[in-house]
């Protein structure tokens, strides 16, 4: 693999509000595939995908993207979450654990809204002693020049409130969802509807809140999932969307006039065109359809 990738004629912005975690230790793959949602046991050196971390009762903790560099190291790339206290909740489950936890914030996160030249599906590019790359690109059309992501010591890049904006709207748009704090334990992952990104596992074994995400999966209880809304006036986490003054789903994330809501299934699959949002200040609101190919 390159030892320093570069793309071309995109320039990086810094994802300030991403930050690395770093599991170091023989013990890494064994303690990550005991405590987070995805199967990190069948991830091979140089393969990343969708991840996270559950309360007992199933509730989402935080979303990450979880790396695999080698058998003894995992890099998780955390948006959103307070990565200094992700760290200490997980770090109290290490017990004779050989795995040593730490967020890595000389390590830095950047994005540029083109495919990467080097890096494609779940398989990263570089030298994590330099930097390593990842492909974030989803379905590409003339509309959208796809997404990388870089991770190193140095990546040179500034900041960009427009760039942040445009990648968070994306994540969005993809089905994945951007959780603040007032979010973090209030659902599950099949509310999320985390399935369509592959983001957790019901066959690996136990994890915090396996159970209950297994018996929601094989009994098919799961009555809501996400919805991708445009809205006339900004929405936010915790907004309500109504039909005909019945609420019919809770907002999870925003990023300008789209933002993603747990509804019931029926809304979220046939729902048509909406006329209030109470909590969004009377926004009129109408069902989109997420956008694929961001499966890893």
């Amino acid at each position: 693999m390159p030892d320093n990738p570069q793309t071309s004629n995109a320039p990086w912005f810094s994802l300030y509000d991403h930050r690395l975690v770093v599991l170091q230790g023989r013990d890494a793959v064994a303690f990550a595939q005991a405590q987070t949602m995805n199967d990190v046991a069948a991830l091979l050196d140089g393969e990343w995908h969708w991840n996270g971390w559950l309360t007992p009762k199933g509730r989402v903790i935080a979303l990450f993207a979880l790396i695999r560099i080698d058998t003894d190291t995992l890099w998780m790339v955390v948006p959103d979450a307070d990565a200094d206290v992700l760290v200490e909740r997980l770090r109290r489950f290490v017990f004779r654990s050989k795995v040593s936890l730490a967020v890595r914030d000389d390590l830095h996160v950047a994005g540029r809204l083109r495919a990467s030249d080097l890096a494609s599906g779940n398989h990263w590019a570089g030298d994590p002693a330099t930097a390593i790359e990842l492909d974030l690109s989803g379905d590409l059309d003339p509309g959208h020049a796809g997404r990388s992501l870089r991770l190193g010591p140095a990546t040179g890049a500034g900041r960009d409130a427009a760039g942040i904006e445009a990648w968070r709207r994306a994540d969005l748009e993809h089905g994945w969802p951007r959780l603040d704090a007032t979010q973090s334990e209030q659902w599950t992952p099949q509310q999320l509807s985390l399935d369509r990104l592959r983001a957790y596992s019901v066959k690996k074994g136990c994890y915090p809140g396996q159970e209950i995400v297994a018996r929601t999966h094989f009994l098919g209880q799961a009555k809501r999932g996400l919805g991708l809304v445009r809205a006339t006036e900004l929405l936010a986490p915790g907004d309500g969307l109504s039909v005909s003054d019945t609420t019919v789903g809770t907002v999870v994330s925003a990023a300008g006039d789209v933002a993603l809501a747990v509804m019931s299934l029926e809304s979220a699959v046939a729902g048509p065109e909406n006329d209030e949002s109470p909590a969004g200040g009377g926004a009129s609101w109408v069902r989109m359809p997420m956008r694929g190919g961001l499966v890893r």
